[in-house]
């Protein structure tokens, strides 16, 4: 896979999740978290399970362990994100998400071993700069309404953890493995655990029937997400993870044009500058990474 086309896997992701963000936030506030993981999960098992039905039966011992710890570690960085978007405010929720980004690079380079050049490097900074500037409303807002907003802000903390531990076992599941076997195992595991849990509180019926109610939101946000972390683990096969993820992270921007079209929400000066160097960071790592 040539870079440019890894490149474009990884501005798939980033549209896909920025459009998934929208109907994920808006779901889980209306029928819950562990609804919209079910979702989520289950569009996956159905959906590529034709892709991969003869990779199955060559999994190995080894492999079946190792994905089904990334299962558990993309349930527990859903469920926190997912949690985080329900319960605290956008503006407080995602400057901390966004800290996957820093966290991934780290794994990447120090377990990984991946190699980033000096450029690079210093492009990932500026892109998490931007994205920072952008996300933040004001730089007081954190501090005056961190109480009120505490379980949003512990959450936010766990997921940018847990996110960050996803993207780096993604990266390299889908090399040793293949990136179609990787998110079909990793999201039928994270339907099955939703799904026993809502049997076990006996909501499963509930679930759907609030489901049903909502075909087009639910059909859109887990097609969405799916395809974001496809596109994603196609990247990851060819470039360095650190690299996906940092242009792949640029989805909140998406959320944030979104605010200011669907929402009618203004950005302050500081935002605008954000999103330019965002944007530009992000223009010019492609450019080089696909040349």
């Amino acid at each position: 896979m040539p870079d440019y086309t890894a490149i474009i896997f990884a501005l798939i992701a980033l549209l896909s999740w920025g459009l998934a963000e929208f109907y994920i936030q808006k779901l889980s506030r209306i029928i819950g978290v562990w609804k919209v993981l079910f979702s989520v999960g289950v569009m996956g098992f159905i959906f590529l399970l034709p892709f991969i039905k003869n990779e199955i039966v060559a999994l190995d011992a080894g492999g079946i362990i190792q994905l089904t710890i990334l299962g558990m570690v993309i349930f527990s960085a859903s469920f926190f994100n997912f949690a985080a978007l329900k319960k605290g405010k956008i503006s407080i929720v995602e400057p901390l998400i966004g800290m996957e980004l820093p966290l991934t690079v780290a794994l990447s380079v120090g377990l990984g071993r991946e190699s980033l050049t000096i450029i690079q490097s210093l492009l990932i900074v500026v892109i998490f700069i931007g994205l920072l500037m952008v996300i933040t409303m004001h730089h007081k807002h954190l501090h005056q309404t961190r109480k009120t907003i505490e379980k949003g802000v512990m959450l936010a903390v766990a997921g940018a953890i847990c996110l960050a531990l996803t993207n780096f076992l993604v990266g390299v599941s889908s090399r040793q493995i293949s990136p179609l076997m990787v998110i079909w195992f990793a999201h039928t595991e994270l339907a099955i655990i939703c799904a026993f849990y809502l049997m076990y509180i006996k909501k499963f019926h509930a679930m759907i029937v609030d489901l049903k109610s909502h075909l087009k939101a639910t059909m859109a946000q887990s097609l969405l997400y799916n395809l974001g972390w496809l596109a994603f683990a196609f990247a990851t096969t060819t470039i360095a993870t650190s690299i996906v993820t940092a242009i792949s992270e640029s989805y909140i921007i998406l959320g944030v044009i979104l605010g200011i079209f669907v929402n009618r929400e203004k950005l302050k000066r500081h935002q605008i500058v954000g999103l330019i160097i965002a944007i530009g960071g992000i223009l010019v790592l492609s450019i080089l990474m696909a040349s």
